[in-house]
């Protein structure tokens, strides 16, 4: 299961096979799984129906991704971007055999695997192709918002220093990843017939899929109130909007969830980890909540303050145990130093919450039976993210006047296809 990780250069080793995780990943930005392509066989079920330069071209953007793809683990920023290059050059070309006059959706078995467990799954459809390719993509862009956020240093421990400006490049591949996902969703699994998707593995699920998208807007939000959170000028109302607007998108993404087949390690990794965020999210939009009913004048206000406090102090408590379980679910992941809105909150919450119980416990006392003594509701907004609009290529021309009838060639022509396959290992 691919958690972007951020691994140190001097880890790498050279040579295909190697055992892939050397240290135990942290995780700041999380990917339930990390799938690559696999070496396929296009020359030979095209052959003879499209021209040989298509085929060529074909076949050297694939190989060229999966040669890319195969040292993701130990990629940079710039490597990302790489790659991510070379599935937007591939795109436009695989996207022909989806038209309908080629009659070539179904020509060639594509196959792709998980990095971690180099489970495959091998379909004989072009819009698996085109929908495996564009959640690379969404998949490229979370592991490039981690490795923006994990110290290259690979220091283990101590507090997580990542400057400003990293915090706001985040946003950017986070709200792309959330745009290729859910343009997914909507415009590409409704091309694939059902018999198709009986087949696909269960981090392809459109629920997987979808709550995935909402997590990256999730942590956009995250990384939002990090940095407000850091601001003077930012107003608690805006602090509280904002991490009760986290609260929304964490809910919504495990919502997702809830009729997807979890039962892999993929499924409860990610569960585990909506689960902890969202009981985080909560923590701090009650703490924030607290605070701005506590500057009510009236004593209604500063009791429905200490249970907000209390409430988000009880649920900070929970949130690093589902931590812990988030960590040591398989594949095993270091616990993260607290990082943004959370730096701090590890020591306010229970500080503030004891101090406003010290203040005002008298209130507690001459409301025993008061239905004040409840958690109040936490405000809803307007939630204010959306994905990044995304949209499929135009088919390359190289596709033009391409009907999936066979093509003539010469007998030297198609003896030298011949000894060209032979040479190739697929």
């Amino acid at each position: 299961m691919g958690c972007a990780p951020s691994i140190p250069k001097k880890y790498t080793i050279g040579g295909k096979g190697r055992k892939r995780r050397s240290i135990i990943q942290e995780v700041a930005v999380f990917i339930p799984t990390v799938r690559i392509p696999v070496a396929s066989d296009i020359v030979h079920p095209l052959r003879g129906i499209v021209s040989k330069d298509l085929v060529d071209r074909l076949s050297t953007l694939r190989s060229h991704v999966v040669e890319l793809a195969e040292e993701i683990y130990y990629a940079d920023v710039s490597a990302v971007s790489e790659l991510q290059h070379a599935l937007e050059e591939y795109l436009p070309v695989v996207l022909g055999l989806t038209m309908k006059e080629s009659r070539l959706e179904s020509s060639v078995q594509f196959r792709w695997k998980t990095l971690d467990d180099d489970q495959e799954c091998c379909l004989a459809s072009a819009w698996y192709e085109v929908l495996s390719v564009v959640h690379m993509m969404a998949m490229l862009a979370l592991f490039e918002a981690n490795l923006l956020l994990i110290p290259k240093n690979g220091q283990v421990g101590g507090e997580r220093k990542v400057s400003e400006d990293a915090k706001k490049d985040v946003v950017d591949p986070l709200l792309r990843a959330s745009g290729c996902l859910d343009y997914s969703v909507h415009r590409i699994l409704v091309q694939i017939p059902a018999q198709v998707k009986k087949s696909f593995p269960s981090y392809m699920q459109e629920g997987m899929l979808e709550a995935i998208s909402i997590q990256a807007l999730a942590q956009c939000v995250e990384i939002q109130l990090g940095l407000a959170s850091e601001c003077e000028k930012a107003t608690l109302s805006v602090k509280r909007r904002l991490a009760c607007e986290q609260v929304s998108y964490f809910s919504q993404a495990h919502y997702c969830l809830s009729g997807c087949d979890t039962s892999d390690s993929y499924g409860k990794k990610l569960l585990l980890f909506l689960k902890w965020k969202c009981m985080e999210a909560k923590a701090v939009a009650y703490y924030y909540h607290g605070l701005v009913l506590d500057k009510g004048g009236e004593p209604a206000n500063h009791i429905s303050a200490v249970c907000c406090l209390s409430a988000a102090d009880d649920l900070l408590t929970d949130s690093k145990r589902a931590c812990l379980s988030f960590c040591l679910a398989n594949p095993v992941t270091r616990v993260p130093p607290p990082w943004g809105v959370m730096k701090n909150m590890h020591k306010k919450i229970p500080d503030v919450a004891y101090k406003k119980f010290q203040v005002y416990g008298h209130l507690f006392e001459q409301n025993k039976n008061s239905a004040l003594q409840t958690i109040p509701d936490l405000p809803e907004f307007a939630l204010s993210l959306r994905p990044e609009g995304y949209e499929l290529p135009s088919t390359d021309s190289i596709w033009e006047n391409v009907n999936g009838q066979p093509q003539i060639q010469s007998l030297k022509e198609h003896l030298n296809d011949d000894e060209e396959v032979d040479t190739k290992s697929y």
